[in-house]
């Protein structure tokens, strides 16, 4: 039962949520777009391009020695990292490191990053499992989970009030996510989040699977959505990660798994017994890698 005061909240959001703006693009992502898109692009001046970006330089690094990727030499340098990652996986980590740094710090949002990047590095190694049935590549995998959940802090952050509206869509048992959202705001976290995508130019497969994200019929057999399998599968694969993650961890459950989780593996052909047999793989994979 939502209070009196809740309800004022929600209108008084509704209302201002209007004028919600979507993040500008930063200007580094298009320099490196415009490099990667020549027939040779300059390694060198990619290199420099990130390395001009303490932060994004620092973060790549970070990234490539994390655990996730278990190279058993560290990397120190962005060139070191271009050369272990390729430079279709640095570019799309760079952009969900500046996607990161567009927003001000916010204590209450670390959580939110790390489960973020924590999702997406489990998807990137669920789909390099999955390989052969998918029509998707783990690194589309990769930035698809770490801009899925994006519209949450463009709208957390200039409405501290909307956290109260996640904890009711993450606890609600029945009701699905964007549908609260949609109730008590007017719009949802993968609304937005697809329009942000859309602006910095991601592939359409990514931005329309952000926007459906939460919508079970899109996932499921009799999908009437116009809607691409790549896309279909970027939705699953996440959901199935996101279970990894939280099986791992024990932390940031809520009830969308029991909403989707099902449809998900029936879509993916994952069976009960392989799933049990995903999840240890994953757990020893983490394992070995701390």
């Amino acid at each position: 039962m939502i209070s009196a005061e809740q309800q004022n909240v929600d209108v008084r959001m509704r209302i201002e949520i209007r004028d919600i703006g979507i993040p500008p693009r930063p200007t580094i992502l298009s320099e490196i777009d415009l490099e990667m898109a020549k027939e040779e692009p300059d390694f060198n001046r990619l290199a420099g391009l990130i390395g001009s970006d303490v932060a994004l330089a620092a973060g790549l690094i970070k990234t490539t020695n994390s655990p996730f990727f278990g190279f058993s030499k560290k990397v120190r340098t962005v060139q070191e990292a271009m050369l272990v990652l390729g430079l279709k996986l640095v570019t799309r980590t760079i952009a969900g490191l500046a996607l990161q740094n567009i927003f001000p710090y916010v204590p209450s949002l670390e959580r939110f990053w790390d489960t973020s990047a924590s999702t997406a590095r489990a998807s990137g190694w669920l789909a390099q499992r999955l390989r052969i049935k998918l029509a998707i590549r783990p690194s589309d995998a990769y930035t698809f989970a770490l801009f899925r959940d994006c519209g949450i802090p463009v709208l957390l952050i200039p409405f501290p009030e909307y956290s109260a509206v996640l904890q009711q869509a993450n606890e609600d048992k029945e009701i699905g996510f964007t549908e609260i959202e949609n109730k008590l705001l007017g719009t949802n976290h993968a609304s937005i989040g697809s329009e942000l995508a859309e602006s910095w130019l991601l592939p359409e497969d990514i931005s329309t699977g952000i926007r459906h994200h939460h919508d079970i019929a899109v996932i499921g057999a009799l999908c009437s959505v116009p809607i691409s399998i790549a896309s279909r599968q970027l939705i699953a694969i996440s959901q199935v990660a996101e279970y990894l993650v939280q099986a791992q961890t024990g932390m940031n459950k809520s009830c969308e798994w029991d909403k989707l989780g099902s449809t998900c593996l029936e879509f993916l052909e994952i069976t009960s017994a392989e799933l049990v047999e995903i999840v240890n793989e994953y757990r020893a994979s983490t394992n070995d890698n701390e």
